[in-house]
């Protein structure tokens, strides 16, 4: 049993050395002061994933820790299920892992030859995701996305995906013509009465699986940021128990969509709790947590990937 586990440790140790080499793009001395190794341990480390096939394009290797994790928040949250990857110590808050098992999981549906309806947020961490996926030929796939694409003033906004998405895997879609938040809550039902708009949140709502991002609702929201919200909205949302967003729609501890304030003007597809097909979180980053425990509290998401320093966190608060 010793041996075993020792065996096991040795390639968890190769198979972190490994992504840090080849996802991270750690140099062998980065890797070695990381691991508390000597470089030239490093180094064989890193020959390691290569010769026992834990690297390929992506991490192969289901690291001990990152599968424990992944299993206890499954069972604490109720999801239907959970990717962990390796976090790198120095920038814990790191994307890159996520966007390649996000990546791997998208291409996993677009495989399939049966024709399904992807629904797509948007967000720093689905564009990763996007510039991660294989060209692919995909016609019989349709690809909708969940919100609008454009700015107040009819500019692109800087995130959205679903054109990007598109042309990786080359099937037919469908971006939503609309400001995120319309100036009215009159406006808001005129546009959405509107038949393009209509077909496409009916779209949406038949997704066969839909990949959302998770965003913070602090002063250093991407709804702020990006120039969506003012730091009056955001402050009048704090006041209101804002835990995080989700497609631009604001939700609490709980949640639950906190109703009246901005969120009376959003113009994305509603956001649905207890969905009986995949809706995927993606997202990482301590400033997240409290917005990622809310999403899974409310089964607002039901699968989730994020990573390894994020995990903890999620479970020791």
């Amino acid at each position: 049993m010793a041996r075993q586990d020792n065996e096991t440790s040795r390639l968890d140790d190769a198979a972190r050395a490994g992504w840090l080499y080849y996802v991270a793009g750690n140099t062998q001395d980065e890797i070695a002061r990381k691991l508390g190794v000597s470089r030239q341990s490093a180094q064989r480390l890193v020959s390691l994933a290569v010769s026992e096939k834990l690297i390929k394009v992506r991490l192969d290797h289901p690291i001990a820790k990152c599968m424990e994790l992944s299993v206890r928040l499954t069972e604490t949250f109720g999801l239907n299920g959970c990717e962990v990857v390796p976090s790198d110590p120095d920038a814990p808050s790191s994307i890159v892992g996520i966007a390649q098992a996000g990546a791997a999981e998208m291409e996993r549906h677009f495989k399939s030859q049966h024709p399904k309806i992807v629904a797509i947020g948007t967000g720093r961490a689905l564009r990763a995701c996007v510039e991660q996926l294989p060209p692919l030929d995909c016609p019989q796939h349709s690809i909708v996305s969940l919100l609008g694409n454009m700015m107040s003033d009819g500019s692109a906004t800087a995130y959205n995906v679903v054109i990007r998405m598109a042309e990786r895997v080359n099937a037919k879609h469908y971006p939503m013509p609309l400001p995120v938040y319309a100036r009215s809550i009159e406006e808001k039902h005129i546009l959405h009465n509107q038949e393009p708009v209509h077909n496409i949140l009916e779209l949406a709502r038949q997704a066969d699986v839909t990949f959302v991002g998770i965003g913070n609702m602090d002063m250093t929201a991407p709804l702020l940021v990006d120039g969506f919200l003012t730091r009056d909205d955001i402050r009048a949302f704090d006041r209101a128990g804002a835990a995080g967003e989700i497609t631009s729609w604001v939700y609490d501890g709980k949640g639950e969509v906190i109703k009246g304030l901005v969120n009376d003007r959003v113009n994305s597809a509603p956001l649905v709790a207890d969905s009986p097909n995949p809706i995927v979180g993606i997202a990482a980053g301590e400033a997240k947590v409290e917005a990622i425990r809310g999403a899974m509290t409310g089964r607002l998401i039901n699968r989730l990937i994020t990573n390894e320093h994020t995990a903890e966190l999620l479970l020791n608060r």
